[in-house]
């Protein structure tokens, strides 16, 4: 296994970024697991993060004791991501990729990784900017560039930390309880590792194929109705803004508690993502609030009409609709417009559907749906107020 892999100590504090002597120091007192002075990729591993502990000011006796019981047992996991590739100095990185300097420091800090006072990227890191600058080279300009790499970046450190947390709850934390000693807790746990980190690639690939084909089948919806007309500005989309969440659930907490509170969550969003339009899409969700955003404001109207009513229990969602423009940048919708669309909803009660003019407009002649006006609003941040229709099922 690649964490038994025997290596110097000198290699073993370059890998942990401490002195030999602070390395002997510890695995003397036993802080690091080390055998006859034998030093190994796993160990320098959990060195390293003995080492980072450190600075956030735990002591020595903390870390020893939390060794035992294998609490730092990770560390011998992290060894099987460990980037072991040669460094390459700034100027070939930039005679390479094509890129500047100034831009290839811009990605780096982007995706957490800046090249500091190193002044050197290691060769993985300059494979990944080979691929941006292709995509630059392909025509792409490089603020979109910039805005592909926050939203892989984003999107990517999401998944790593679901990934990571769930092997700490579903599978480290067990361990300890059960009393498996840390080299034990490093074998299992590595072996884990190794057999779902395989699993990751393939599987970003299918669900990268899939979604490009929805969002490119959502560009043609677009072009072909009027998200893209009438904009003048790169960036910008008229687009149906909608966000729902659920009321009262701050008290809702407080009485039930947080797991059935978290469970609320999840079947809410669930319920979201099951039953919305093809056409509409997720953009987000903060604790339990969802915003959504649809080309086409009819369809999604009749969804959050449709969907309230399921709710007959506490606590009940609420929607706000709203119709205009948006700026688009790192996968988010921003400006104005959004804002507005949020403060619609904080003015809905329970099961109700509020929606502005523009929503209103295509809902007047509508079959099955009917509105009902409920007044001018003066909403938090906009100067005029705001016509407000409560949309329902027509009776």
């Amino acid at each position: 296994m690649p964490w038994r892999e025997r290596i110097s100590l000198n290699e073993a504090a370059r890998r942990a970024g401490v002195s030999a002597s602070t390395l002997s120091r510890w695995a003397d007192e036993k802080i690091v697991p080390v055998k006859k002075g034998r030093w190994t990729a796993g160990a320098a591993a959990q060195a390293r993060v003995v080492a980072r502990m450190r600075e956030r000011g735990h002591t020595l006796k903390e870390l020893k004791d939390a060794g035992k019981e294998g609490k730092l047992a990770f560390g011998f996991a992290e060894e099987t991501f460990a980037d072991r590739s040669p460094r390459v100095p700034i100027e070939e990185a930039v005679e390479r990729t094509g890129l500047s300097e100034a831009l290839i420091e811009r990605i780096m800090v982007i995706l957490g990784t800046p090249t500091g006072r190193e002044r050197s990227l290691s060769e993985l890191d300059v494979g990944a900017l080979e691929r941006f600058a292709a995509v630059t080279d392909a025509g792409l300009p490089t603020q979109a560039v910039l805005q592909l790499a926050r939203v892989y970046a984003q999107s990517v450190r999401r998944i790593a930390d679901a990934e990571v947390r769930l092997f700490h709850l579903f599978v480290h934390e067990p361990m300890i309880q059960d009393g498996l000693s840390a080299v034990e807790m490093a074998e299992e746990l590595d072996g884990v590792v190794r057999a779902s980190s395989p699993v990751a690639v393939p599987l970003f690939d299918y669900l990268h194929d899939r979604y490009i084909r929805y969002f490119m089948e959502q560009d043609v919806v677009g072009h072909m109705e009027d998200e893209f007309t009438g904009i003048s500005e790169l960036g910008h989309i008229r687009i149906t803004l909608c966000f729902i969440d659920l009321t009262g659930f701050t008290r809702y907490t407080a009485e039930e508690g947080d797991a059935e509170a978290f469970s609320a969550i999840e079947r809410f969003t669930e319920a979201v993502a099951a039953t919305l339009p093809r056409e509409a899409n997720i953009v987000k969700s903060i604790g339990d609030e969802v915003m959504v955003v649809s080309p086409d404001p009819v369809s999604l109207a009749e969804w959050a009409v449709g969907f309230i009513a399921f709710f007959s229990d506490r606590p009940k969602p609420r929607v706000g609709i709203h119709y205009g423009n948006a700026v688009f940048r790192d996968g988010d919708y921003f400006g104005a417009d959004v804002n507005l669309a949020h403060r619609v909803v904080n003015r809905a009660q329970g099961g109700e559907v509020l929606v502005t003019g523009g929503i209103a407009d295509t809902l007047v002649d509508h079959e099955d749906l009917e509105l009902r006006g409920i007044g001018e609003a003066r909403l938090k941040g906009f100067s005029e107020p705001i016509a407000l229709f409560l949309a329902r099922v027509r009776k």
